[in-house]
């Protein structure tokens, strides 16, 4: 089965950075990867979007902060986060999936275990 271990995650303060790994069991080379987030008593949502054709998409409160990007010879998708705030604070999970032209999943997905991020006030 498909493994994605994330890291990466802590405790910083506002204004610093920190950089998210999610390393895959197998190649991510034809998969879109996904960063999602979910704070406590809070729904999970979609951070930023890598396709496999590298096309990025990111959610407008990250925009301009994160970079998500991908290594596909090291099976790998990493997730910068610059200028941390304490909203940004969340359990951080990778995200493996095919998706359509339009962005919708089909088939089977993947997720990791999650990593926490803690900013600050």
């Amino acid at each position: 089965q498909v493994q994605l271990v994330e890291s990466g995650g802590g405790l910083v303060h506002t204004g610093e950075s920190l950089r998210l790994s999610c390393a895959a069991s197998g190649s991510i080379s034809i998969y879109a990867m996904d960063w999602y987030r979910q704070a406590p008593a809070k729904e999970r949502e979609l951070v930023a979007t890598i396709t496999s054709t590298d096309n990025t998409d990111y959610a407008e409160s990250v925009k301009g902060r994160f970079t998500i990007s991908r290594d596909n010879a090291k099976n790998t998708v990493y997730l910068q986060m610059n200028s941390l705030k304490p909203e940004d604070t969340a359990v951080y999970y990778c995200h493996q999936a095919f998706k359509s032209p339009a962005g919708s999943v089909y088939g089977m997905d993947y997720w990791g275990k999650g990593t926490l991020v803690t900013v600050s006030s």
